[in-house]
């Protein structure tokens, strides 16, 4: 990509770095680019923008977007100092990122609840981690062109689709935003290292701890950033001419810039125990006894050897790959150690230095992912991928750049590149299309793996959205088949079972919801049912339990409160019913809870506050008479 401009005096053959190209070099075109970096930075930007450009048509998916945005009361009304202190300091969604909710709180100040906003924000921001990409590249190895290409094999690759189409994937697109900040924060600071420099590179590293939880393997890239291409160590044994133009760093010892990592690893711990305390609380850690360790080594291996496939061949990429533990056969494991193995044999002793580094980034930044603590359901993820494949995209483009440049191919390899480019932006505009709608989605997740009962669960609450309850219910049976523990498919059953009058089988699923899950969500969705249906069949003391059980598992839910409100209220418990109602209208104010409210402080002889009630609900109802016949039903006792 770029000519050689030093002494072969320096052999760069065996270090395979390759400078800028001097005045008396032949350039490429390239390098006829090379001196207007901002008109490339644009230039990417653009491109990443407009390749997800079509996601702006797209409304928000069913899975998550609604916890994170749409459904969640502290998200979608925006900014407030009490929005703001909930962000930093709730578990929900099994993660602590304050930084991603008061992201998604400024989208909702901004947008609202349109998704076209949201879409068009994580958009930028993949956009922006371009450019960031491209700059830190650069700035830190002073090579133009392959920069170039690492930062537009990130911005097209169609493993990235999912972090930024997918809205409440805003918390990966944040962090590697704060990470790449962080990268270049680092290098001025390894110019002339100070107090004060350092500071800023831990208040970055902070903010991207905020956002989410993957970067705390910052502090082994920044080692592996020591030895190249920042040469701040002695381990490597020449100075590239690029990185030298740049601005000669300092060296130091090992011992050194190991003891320089110790304040930002102690704060990837302390994020880390933030966030295992985080996925305990709301259920999402896999315990041992249903996923042994050698099930998850067996995962590991092989997940890291489709995660290389499917950079080198992106396809049936899927939003879901369901991980069963001990599914995999010995040939699948042995297949895989053995190729993790001898690419690492290869890299290392070949001694390029950027293929050291990039392949160890690859490794060691997927490790908080890769499932030996084992999250959800999944056995990898594309998000996942977001920040380890670019160690995969600098290791490959500077191998390719080193090889063409000893050959003298670089016009060739140009070409290549624009080919391969190409080829990855069509596919990745394929992959986009996909998530235009939730049954499109899961359609395609279901044709391109097997089994895959998360798949069938979205694809029937996609038809139940539409009102397709029968043609629902045979993908909730097939993922309850696979699957006969998955919570989702039993709740759905049972609510197929509740439309068709059998409150017994539909109690009796629920029942199965609650025993198969941790999920906080789902178990209280299941408790809020089950007193529906004891409510129906005139058992009071058990509908009051559940709607008990489902206020201590959310205490911000508001139907639960609500619910328990109309069964003590039943119960002639009316203190502790204008408790529940006053809880419930507290969270969620509707002209239902407060004529519920006004009711109960009525039977309670609280005849100015009952009035006070009645009047707020006329004031949010469209039709009082309407939602007061409603709330009479509600309170009339089952015969």
């Amino acid at each position: 990509m770029e000519a050689a401009a030093t002494a072969r005096s320096m052999n760069p053959a065996i270090h395979g770095e390759v400078p800028v190209p001097s005045s008396g070099s032949k350039p490429d075109w390239l390098h006829a680019l090379g001196g207007q970096p901002v008109i490339l930075g644009l230039v990417l930007f653009v491109a990443a923008l407009a390749l997800y450009s079509p996601a702006g048509r797209y409304g928000f998916t069913s899975y998550d977007d609604g916890r994170y945005l749409s459904d969640n009361v502290h998200v979608k009304n925006g900014l407030s100092w009490e929005a703001v202190k909930w962000a930093f300091t709730s578990y929900d969604e099994s993660n602590w990122h304050p930084v991603t909710w008061l992201s998604h709180m400024l989208d909702c100040q901004l947008f609202k609840l349109d998704p076209a906003g949201h879409h068009y924000m994580n958009a930028m921001f993949h956009a922006l981690n371009v450019v960031l990409l491209f700059w830190v590249l650069r700035r830190s190895t002073g090579y133009v062109g392959r920069s170039l290409m690492v930062a537009a094999f990130f911005a097209v690759h169609p493993i990235n689709v999912e972090s930024v189409v997918w809205v409440s994937e805003r918390k990966n697109l944040l962090s590697m935003c704060f990470f790449l900040l962080v990268l270049g924060a680092y290098r001025w600071y390894a110019s002339k290292p100070r107090i004060s420099r350092y500071a800023v590179v831990a208040g970055l590293f902070a903010l991207g701890l905020m956002a989410k939880a993957q970067v705390i393997t910052l502090p082994f890239v920044l080692l592996l950033w020591d030895y190249w291409p920042l040469h701040r160590t002695d381990l490597a044994a020449s100075h590239p001419a690029g990185v030298r133009a740049m601005g000669s760093l300092e060296k130091k010892t090992v011992s050194w810039l190991l003891l320089e990592k110790v304040p930002l690893l102690g704060m990837s711990l302390v994020d880390a125990g933030l966030t295992l305390r985080a996925q305990r609380a709301g259920g999402a850690i896999t315990s041992f006894s249903k996923s042994p360790l050698p099930a998850r080594l067996e995962n590991a291996v092989v997940a890291y050897a489709r995660y290389l496939g499917k950079a080198v061949w992106p396809s049936h990429l899927a939003l879901m790959y369901p991980y069963s533990p001990g599914s995999l056969k010995l040939a699948q494991v042995t297949l895989a150690s053995l190729l993790l193995l001898l690419t690492t044999a290869v890299v290392v002793a070949r001694k390029r230095s950027y293929c050291i580094v990039g392949w160890f980034w690859f490794l060691g930044t997927l490790v908080p992912m890769i499932g030996l603590v084992q999250i959800g359901v999944q056995a990898m993820a594309d998000r996942y991928a977001y920040l380890p494949f670019i160690g995969l995209f600098l290791a490959i483009c500077w191998s390719a750049a080193d090889f063409a440049e000893r050959r003298h191919l670089s016009e060739g390899l140009s070409a290549i590149c624009v080919v391969v480019l190409a080829g990855l932006a069509m596919a990745a505009h394929r992959q986009i299309g996909y998530w235009q709608s939730d049954l499109a989605l899961w359609s395609h997740a279901a044709a391109v793996t097997s089994d895959n009962y998360v798949a069938d669960d979205g694809i029937g609450n996609s038809l139940l959205e539409q009102g397709d309850l029968e043609g629902a219910i045979p993908h909730f049976r097939r993922a309850a088949a696979i699957r006969p523990s998955d919570p989702l498919s039993n709740i759905n059953i049972a609510f197929y079972q509740l439309s068709h009058g059998d409150l017994s089988g539909a109690l009796e699923q629920y029942k199965k919801t609650i025993e198969f899950t941790q999920d906080e969500r789902l178990r209280a969705g299941a408790f809020i049912n089950m007193g529906s249906i004891y409510d129906q069949l005139g058992n009071l003391p058990d509908a009051r339990k559940s709607f008990q059980a489902a206020t201590d598992l959310r205490p911000r839910n508001e139907r639960a409160w609500v619910g328990l409100g109309v069964v003590t209220q039943k119960s002639g418990d009316l203190n502790a019913a204008v408790q529940a109602y006053s809880r419930g209208v507290a969270i969620v104010p509707t002209d239902v809870g407060y004529l519920l409210l006004a009711g109960a402080l009525r039977q309670c002889g609280r005849a100015d506050e009952a009035a006070a009630a009645t009047q707020k609900a006329k004031q949010m109802s469209e039709n009082i008479d309407q939602t007061q016949r409603f709330v009479d039903g509600l309170l009339t006792h089952p015969r």
